[in-house]
């Protein structure tokens, strides 16, 4: 009775409160992060943050430097969705709608989505292990030192930059993912030039256009603020110190990002539907 009364807890409870913790946890990381992006966002119309080389470094980076793999990806992906298209499509004799299969799907799904998750996996680790790095060898301490703002000076460059180049990577993959579609379709399949093209421009509306481009700037942001945050904060990981830490905050940051980037999907799609 002693015991029960100085707050120790009956084994069963054990399960039930380590997902209390876990939840809690969680929801706290969500929360700095928010605060971390608002910080970022706030700082880009600061007159300090008016460093336009290297906005322009970090377009080049983000942007240019991910053109090759989001067109290599975006033209086998249209390749595959125009073959499987027109085999689910003859089973129901309307291979005639396969140009509206693949451009729908492309612009309200798979190219926002695979071209955030392309970009986390080459650009997003990169910011997470070179702010990390920074951040053990104490340079954001160096910059904080010399009245540098870290947010306005690291980050801010980087948020502008991604609301620059997600949609402009995301239409890239989208074109390259149609091409791919008619390669399959039309040049390997025997489906007529005019008919795939024209259930396009018939099928596609504003709207589709809208949406996909929003989802690219959400996505953008989040790729950005968990890169960021997770190497901002690398050492004030219970998981490792040093070389370790900056490993681990570019693996989580990686992972993370993905799941929110799946998670917001699934929510922009339930409201643009």
């Amino acid at each position: 009775m002693h015991e029960r009364v100085s707050g120790s807890n009956p084994p069963f409870f054990s399960p039930v409160i380590a997902v209390g913790e876990k939840s809690i946890a969680c929801l706290s990381e969500t929360g700095a992060m928010a605060i971390f992006m608002l910080h970022g966002l706030r700082c880009m119309f600061s007159p300090s943050s008016k460093q336009w080389s290297k906005l322009i470094r970090q377009i080049y980076v983000i942007g240019a430097g991910s053109f090759f793999l989001i067109a290599l990806i975006s033209l086998f992906s249209g390749m595959v969705l125009g073959l499987q298209g027109y085999y689910t499509l003859s089973k129901f004799g309307s291979t005639g709608f396969l140009g509206s299969a693949v451009a729908l799907t492309l612009i309200r799904e798979l190219a926002p989505v695979l071209t955030a998750i392309m970009v986390t996996g080459r650009a997003g680790s990169a910011m997470a292990a070179e702010i990390g790095v920074m951040r053990i060898t104490d340079q954001i301490d160096a910059l904080e030192v010399m009245d540098i703002s870290p947010m306005s000076y690291l980050v801010s460059p980087r948020i502008m930059a991604s609301l620059i180049v997600f949609p402009l990577l995301t239409a890239i993959f989208t074109v390259v993912g149609i091409l791919g579609g008619y390669v399959t379709g039309v040049m390997l399949l025997g489906i007529n030039q005019g008919v795939y093209f024209s259930r396009i421009e018939s099928s596609v509306v504003l709207s589709d256009i809208v949406g996909c481009f929003s989802k690219s700037l959400v996505f953008g942001l989040i790729v950005v603020t968990v890169c960021c945050h997770k190497g901002y904060f690398a050492h004030m990981r219970a998981d490792g110190m040093g070389a370790e830490a900056v490993g681990n905050a570019t693996t989580s940051a990686v992972v993370l990002s993905c799941i929110l980037l799946l998670t917001a999907d699934y929510v922009l799609t339930s409201v643009l539907l």
